[in-house]
């Protein structure tokens, strides 16, 4: 069965909003999931984040969600917000598809790095990213204050 790559549009946020939830779900956070679909197109038509699709018979199986940030320390970096392949199409190479496409378009906007965050404790999502080469910081602590 091929898989198709693909940008999303706006009338893929319906299938963006149910791969979040699925990925709040599988980390047991699905209570704090809780941007609706309507802010989710909102945000993604004001152009806060872009989305790359993976598609097999129809069927949206996986996504990267991300958007383009500045470091004064290193310059453009394309930062992914959601990584997440659909239980049911997971380990048939959907998401090594995804990520190579996902680096192409931070190289087509000259971004020096990729970065992302991963739940220590998500045993698959860190064997798949091991597989990438990373450089793990421990060091920098995330922070966040809710506005």
């Amino acid at each position: 069965m091929s898989v198709t790559i693909r940008q999303a549009t706006a009338a893929d946020i319906p299938a963006i909003a149910e791969l979040v939830a699925e990925l709040a779900t599988h980390l047991g956070e699905a209570d704090h999931f809780t941007s609706p679909v309507e802010q989710l197109g909102q945000d993604f038509q004001d152009g806060f984040f872009h989305a790359i699709l993976a598609e097999r018979n129809g069927e949206v199986a996986g996504m990267a969600l991300y958007c383009f940030v500045y470091s004064t320390w290193k310059g453009r970096m394309i930062y992914l917000e959601d990584f997440v392949i659909s239980r049911r199409h997971r380990r048939q190479g959907i998401g090594q598809q995804l990520w190579d496409v996902l680096k192409e378009r931070g190289r087509q906007r000259n971004c020096a790095m990729l970065k992302w965050q991963v739940v220590a404790e998500d045993e698959g999502a860190m064997r798949f990213y091991r597989k990438q080469d990373p450089v793990f910081e421990d060091q920098w602590l995330n922070g966040k204050v809710m506005l």
